[in-house]
Order: structure tokens, then C-alpha cells, then sequence
């Protein structure tokens, strides 16, 4: 299953591809919803490889999750590619400046099931799938503003 959706920020490409690439940032909220979330390699430039071990609750069980960093193409895109037991997955960020000060950014996650459990996950969020888009769409926005705003904030002090 795959969802994709994209945004303009009022901000520069570098500006915009250091967000995406703030990946301390992304811990922090993952370990606020009550993920345990460890690093395993300590290398700090998103050039190289980076890889997670990741634990969360989900629908009643701890569902463990290997993300890796494959793709660091600065500034114009980052691939993340994650696998479970069932289910495996990309999240891809494009970057295209369309000016000096503005960036459309495109985020893509895509979803692939792996045995038979983890396809009928995937065929019930199916059904769900308009709401499911929605909500994508409103947490890449939500994301995007954010962006902006810490950007104009700076611009101001």
C-alpha cells in the first residue's frame, strides 16, 4: 500500500533537506509515543549508512522493527527502508527547490506485507484507506509548517 503526498515550505532546499535529515529529532518523538528506539551505529553524517532497532506497542503486541538509511543524496532526497517479521517499507523525502527561498518536498511511504497475517493487516487498512490518506497528508503538512516556522524564527533573531 502506498501513500504520497506533497507541500510547499517557505524556506531554502538546505534549510529544508537538514530538517528532514535531523534524525535526533525524529528519535525524540518516536521515544514520546512510546517507542523504544535504539541506534545502532554512532556515525552522525547523513551521508552514511545509518540503522534503528525500534520497539513499539501495536494492537496489543511489541512489533520490533529494523530502519535503515540507505539513500542520502543531499539536498535533494533521503530513502528509509524498514523490515519486520511482516511487513516491510520505504519512506522516501524528494526535495525540489522551486526558488532560492521555497522547496516543495514529496514524502512517499510505501508498505509492503511479507506473509499472510501482515496482508490481511494491510487489506483492512484498505478499507480505511481514504481516512488513513488524510491522515498521512495532515502529519506531512503538520511537518512542513513546522519546518517553516523554526525557519522564520530564525530569520528573526
Amino acid at each position: 500500500m502506498k501513500f504520497s503526498t506533497k507541500e510547499d515550505i517557505e524556506a531554502p532546499i538546505d534549510v529544508v533537506f537538514r530538517e528532514v535529515t535531523d534524525f535526533a529529532v525524529f528519535e525524540r518523538a518516536a521515544l514520546r509515543r512510546g517507542a523504544q528506539v535504539q541506534r545502532i551505529d554512532e556515525k552522525t553524517y547523513p551521508e552514511t549508512i545509518i540503522t534503528w532497532d525500534i520497539s513499539f506497542p501495536f494492537r496489543g503486541r511489541q512489533r520490533n522493527m529494523r530502519a535503515e538509511l540507505t539513500e542520502c543524496d543531499s539536498p535533494n532526497r533521503v530513502l528509509v527502508k524498514s523490515t519486520s517479521s511482516g511487513l516491510g517499507g520505504e519512506v522516501v523525502a524528494d526535495l525540489v527547490a522551486l526558488s532560492r527561498r521555497r522547496t516543495r518536498i514529496i514524502v512517499t511511504l510505501d508498505i509492503k506485507p511479507k506473509n499472510l497475517t501482515t496482508r490481511i493487516m494491510v487489506q483492512s487498512m484498505r478499507i480505511a484507506k481514504n481516512k488513513l490518506k488524510a491522515r498521512y497528508r495532515m502529519r506531512v503538512a503538520r511537518f512542513a509548517s513546522d519546518i517553516e516556522d523554526r525557519y522564520k524564527d530564525g530569520q528573526r533573531a
